[in-house]
């Protein structure tokens, strides 16, 4: 079990729903310049302490935890926003091999 981590995150005044976690508060020096032009102004909205038994409404801890140790920040978006979603979309409108139905 990893050791507990003290979190900051910070809403997006620009992208609704959009979230940031870093593992200091206010060091946004880990983040890409283009990430922090997107995200815009941030409002300090909750300071927590995360394990790797912490359940958490939208994200899983152990993977925002290694983003922190990795990266220096954790990008949450909006549930319909997800990679995952977006990947989804892109599979369903892509259109289908149709050669190895024959």
């Amino acid at each position: 079990m990893g050791a507990p981590m003290h979190c900051f995150v910070y809403a997006s005044q620009r992208k609704p729903d959009t979230y940031l976690w870093l593992g200091r508060r206010d060091d946004f020096s880990p983040l890409p310049d283009s990430l922090t032009q997107m995200l815009g102004e941030l409002r300090l909205v909750l300071e927590v302490e995360l394990n790797d038994q912490r359940k958490l409404p939208q994200e899983d801890a152990q993977q925002v935890m290694a983003h922190l140790r990795e990266q220096g920040w954790h990008l949450q978006l909006p549930p319909q926003q997800t990679l995952a979603a977006a990947n989804h979309l892109a599979y369903k409108s892509a259109p289908q091999d149709r050669s190895r139905d024959r």
